[in-house]
């Protein structure tokens, strides 16, 4: 999670109004901070995107019956789904991502996180048979996409997609966006505090917003300081959510590769120009470690590893 240490308001008449509001989508909170000299349209480009927000929950969330999202798990086993040319997009680009990253990050991990009590809940430890049986419709080749028909069909029975690695991330990009357009040039837009997007700068810091990383075993302390300026930033940690069995923590970052919570890291966070890469990418470079990710990460990424070494040891990648 991110610590955000926001600009205060300035008194000076001829300085710039701040506005921030939130809402809830996605089953975390989405805030705006933004500054502009003329205070309606400050307002109303926020809430801009707080709608936006809103409108990406309608087609996401796999916890309404009624999203897009929704509808494919149900009937994609079955028959093949006309999609929207944006739900569509989105799905191809994850695809992608799971190509890129080896199968490390992988939509289809719904089966995964049922078993293993993350859905609405805390986390059980499951038997290994019940991780065995369900591991044969994890994988984004059990996603089959046609272009041309613009529809989404499931390899197999079983297969359940979960937007949890790719939707805020999304919707974050959009709503930076939209502010973009209404002319927002100094704004901070966090999405729970593990998915952030600044633009510009804030008044009187021409170095970028400034965010902290938090130490993965003590949320009291911080780790690195971060400036931001048109650029992305996104956290995943075991610590976001887990549970202990045996002095032993099990987080929810799946490897579903093998069907059980990646081990080795204790966060990794990604600087990106996108939110929606630096989201995906975060779980990749957990999984697969230092090593691999000093050799696939961007060229224009930067990345905070905190590998677990007995103690946590944090640094950037250099």
């Amino acid at each position: 999670m991110l610590t955000l240490l926001l600009a205060p308001t300035l008194a000076a008449a001829n300085e710039p109004y701040r506005y921030e509001s939130s809402v809830d989508a996605m089953g975390t909170t989405f805030t705006v901070a933004a500054y502009n000299p003329q205070k309606d349209k400050l307002q109303a480009a926020v809430e801009a995107t707080l709608d936006e927000a809103k409108r990406l929950d309608q087609m996401l969330s796999n916890y309404r019956a009624e999203s897009e999202w929704s509808r494919v798990n149900r009937l994609a086993a079955e028959q093949a789904v006309k999609v929207s040319p944006e739900f569509f997009q989105l799905l191809s680009s994850a695809v992608d991502y799971s190509r890129k990253s080896e199968g490390t990050f992988d939509i289809t991990v719904g089966p995964l996180m049922r078993v293993w009590g993350f859905y609405k809940g805390s986390g059980r430890l499951p038997h290994r048979s019940e991780v065995r049986s369900i591991l044969d419709r994890i994988g984004y080749r059990n996603i089959l996409l046609d272009a041309t028909q613009r529809t989404v069909r499931f390899a197999k029975p079983g297969v359940e997609m979960d937007p949890g690695g790719i939707g805020k991330g999304y919707a974050v990009d959009r709503m930076v966006e939209i502010l973009k357009q209404e002319g927002i040039n100094s704004a901070l837009i966090t999405a729970g505090g593990s998915s952030i997007f600044a633009i510009g700068t804030p008044p009187g810091e021409p170095s970028g917003w400034k965010v902290t990383i938090r130490h993965p075993k003590d949320s009291t302390k911080t780790v690195a300081e971060v400036r931001l300026k048109d650029q992305s930033m996104s956290t995943s940690g075991n610590y976001e959510k887990f549970f202990v069995v045996g002095q032993r923590l099990y987080s929810h970052i799946m490897d579903p590769r093998t069907g059980f919570p990646a081990e080795g890291m204790f966060s990794v966070s990604v600087v990106s120009p996108t939110c929606l890469d630096s989201e995906v990418w975060a779980k990749p470079f957990y999984i697969l470690g230092r090593r691999w990710t000093a050799d696939h990460k961007p060229k224009d990424f930067r990345v905070f590893l905190c590998e677990d070494r007995g103690e946590a040891v944090c640094a950037w990648l250099q």
